[in-house]
């Protein structure tokens, strides 16, 4: 076995940002798969393009400020902020180009065959959708938009994060003096589709091109000598002195405005764009070679999501796939806190609707027996039926305390927003802890009932958030559990007065021990496999990249525990080293739903633990967030568990397969069965719910008797 000073060395160890790098290239193999109906395959390439957008304002941006601090100290991997920059801007560029390559190779081809028809520059328009379109620039696009012309008098205008802008190199009509820049932002209120008049089938132009071709109407002393699209991605990483903060929600507003303007760090130009011009820009924007991307095609693939909303093109999606399904404990008309006394409740979502949640908060807010609703809140919809029940609850005259977490990457604005929301409607609202992020999915409703007070609880792996409910595959318990309701109560407590209770009876939390939790079920599997009895790992979860966790898994692998893993994105972990990782096996599921849900099975020595839980095996989740881990102890529970860790295991159509070189392999389906465990899990809900629905229906009539008989 290998000496412990093996399992940290750092060639077993892969950096946290490539590994990322390989999750999208995952998502952009799904658009590469001509399995896939053709709108499905444009959806894939637009997540993939939003992801990158998200990764450079934040993971990017991170290292470039630790670059520009002086910050040498390297990664688990052995690798210092400067090489992981130089790394990931190779491995960006290859796959910029893939995505690019995809999109014009692969998929524009099949635009015109499914009667769709995309006129990429308007020099390609005829002479009546020419006509048509200059007459819709200057009814509908003219009035919108604000040309900046940059000369001795006025600077460089400020260009906004993520926006699409037409640079221009312009020169006045009577030829004298220099040549001079000028821009316009590309409208964001506007679609950027453009429907053409079209015989048959559709026909479309983006409307950049259509700005383009019209951008002499908004400098009309001046001759156009060349005009392109460009766009920036500003640095959007947040930095808050929680500490100094008088008001963390002003402190966060200020911040939020500093987003649209923090340094640039990564410019997108057209393939072919005038060396001045591209001149002009890199030196206002103070941007580096390495950072410039030239794009054959147009720029911002996510305005692929807009096309896959067209209408007339439903034969080109994904049909297999079901609405969520009804939880069969809990019919639409039942009393949810009945369905919860009866036993507890595990719902599996999207396969299962995320409506019994809402619900579950609704009738809280509206029955008179309740006298308190707490709740975390991370990331909610943009219209929130879940708010809407809240300050329902407050004015019903309810204690209600809801933790509203401000630091949401992303959804710092939304947040502020339902937080002013529930504070005037009379909820009692705190704003996250001091240092550390709430990420912990809970709820607590506390009932009059006839033997005294009763406890419910909801506890999820994923947000409260009703929309991507429909989207990520989630857990969630609902749960009257005496055990679980007194350290619920304990978290709340935790949460809005900083009192630590000595002990718990269920649950584990971040940052205090759910690391330790997580190090002693692995050191316990590790042990059982030294004495020869029985030791087996499964986990799933989004990201592994915590180093403690990762060395225990090798010391486990190593005394022969059979650990497989399940993990969406970033793994660091390395399988297949001779001594340490030839027991670990590492699957990324890639597919119609985001995988979210985070369980975790320790055999136990054939007494095998399941847990639910909202973190991930990240430093962040487990050193610098209020996370939350929930045991899964009824027997039938624990079944429905095992069937989903096992039918993931089983997938051969969405999973790929970590290979010993760091690079993912999609499985080889030769002489195995073809198996979708998304699409399992949509037919199953299916299912289940219409047998249970069949059950319902099952009434035994008794006749009724005539009088006499």
């Amino acid at each position: 076995m290998a000496g412990k000073s093996e399992f940290s060395k750092v060639e077993n160890y892969t950096n946290r940002e490539l590994s990322w790098l390989l999750f999208n290239k995952r998502v952009l193999s799904e658009a590469r798969d001509k399995q896939l109906p053709l709108f499905e395959r444009l959806k894939f390439l637009s997540i993939t393009a939003s992801n990158l957008d998200e990764f450079f304002m934040v993971r990017v941006a991170s290292l470039k400020d630790m670059v520009n601090a002086g910050y040498t100290k390297p990664d688990i991997a052995g690798l210092t902020p400067d090489e992981q920059l130089l790394e990931v801007n190779k491995h960006t560029h290859e796959l910029v180009e893939q995505q690019y390559a995809t999109y014009n190779r692969s998929l524009v081809p099949q635009f015109g065959k499914n009667g769709l028809r995309l006129v990429a520059h308007h020099e390609d328009l005829t002479k009546a959708e020419a006509e048509y379109i200059d007459r819709y620039f200057e009814e509908n696009i003219y009035p919108v938009l604000t040309p900046m012309a940059v000369d001795s008098s006025r600077p460089f205008p400020l260009i906004r994060n993520k926006s699409l802008n037409i640079g221009a190199l312009v020169k006045k009509k009577n030829g004298e003096g220099e040549l001079e820049f000028a821009t316009v932002q590309v409208p964001s209120v506007l679609s950027r589709i453009v429907s053409l008049p079209a015989a048959e089938g559709k026909a479309i132009i983006l409307l950049e091109e259509v700005i383009e071709r019209n951008v002499h109407k908004l400098f009309l002393n001046y001759d156009i000598v060349c005009a392109y699209p460009f766009r920036i991605m500003r640095n959007a990483d947040l930095t808050i002195e929680e500490e100094e903060a008088e008001d963390l929600l002003q402190e966060i507003e200020k911040q939020l405005k500093k987003r649209q303007w923090g340094q640039a760090i990564r410019l997108e130009v057209e393939s072919g764009m005038d060396g001045r011009l591209l001149k002009i820009l890199q030196d206002e924007l103070k941007i580096g070679e390495e950072d410039i991307y030239p794009i054959s095609g147009p720029l911002d693939l996510t305005f692929l999501m807009k096309l896959y909303g067209l209408e007339g093109f439903d034969h080109l999606k994904e049909h297999s796939y079901l609405k969520p399904q009804p939880v069969p404990e809990l019919p639409e008309d039942a009393d949810i806190f009945e369905g919860i006394r009866k036993g507890d409740i595990l719902m599996h979502h999207p396969y299962q609707t995320f409506e019994p949640v809402v619900r579950f908060i609704r009738q809280a807010a509206s029955d008179p027996d309740v006298l308190a609703i707490k709740q975390t809140l991370y990331r909610v919809s943009g219209n929130s039926p879940i708010i809407a029940a809240l300050e329902q609850a407050a004015e019903n005259g309810k204690q209600v305390s809801v933790l509203v977490e401000l630091k949401a990457r992303f959804d710092e604005e939304n947040n502020i927003v339902w937080a002013k929301k529930l504070e005037k409607a009379g909820c009692h609202v705190i704003y996250g802890l001091v240092g550390l992020k709430t990420h912990s999915k809970i709820t607590l409703v506390v009932r009059r009932e006839e033997n005294g007070i009763r406890r419910y609880v909801h506890l999820g792996t994923g947000n409260y958030n009703d929309s991507t409910a429909k989207l990520y595959t989630d857990i969630g318990l609902l749960t009257c559990s005496e055990a679980v309701g007194e350290d619920a109560t304990a978290v709340f407590n935790m949460l809005s007065g900083y009192s630590e209770p000595r002990s718990w009876n269920k649950l584990s939390l971040a940052p205090l021990w759910l690391k330790d939790r997580f190090l002693y079920l692995i050191g316990r599997e590790k042990e059982y496999a030294l004495q020869g009895r029985s030791a087996h790992i499964v986990a799933k979860m989004n990201s592994l990249c915590d180093k403690r966790i990762i060395e225990a898994l090798y010391e486990a692998s190593a005394a022969g525990v059979k650990i497989d893993l399940i993990i969406r994105g970033i793994c660091c972990l390395k399988v297949g080293v001779q001594g340490i990782s030839e027991n670990i096996h590492v699957r990324s599921i890639v597919g119609n739903y985001l995988e979210h849900a985070r369980i975790f099975y320790f055999e136990n020595d054939g007494k095998p633990e399941y847990y639910c839980a909202s973190a991930d095996w990240m430093p962040r989740n487990l050193d610098r967030r209020v996370e939350i881990m929930f045991p899964i102890e009824k027997p039938e529970l624990q079944e429905k568990l095992q069937h989903i860790l096992d039918c993931q295991l089983r997938d051969t159509v969405k999973a790929h397969i970590l290979q010993s070189d760091g690079s993912y392999e999609k499985v080889d389906k030769r002489g195995k069965e073809i198996f979708n465990s998304q699409l399992n899990f949509c037919m199953e809900a299916k299912e289940l719910a219409k047998t249970k629905e069949i059950l319902a229906d099952k009434r035994v009539f008794i006749p009724k008797m005539h009088h006499g008989e």
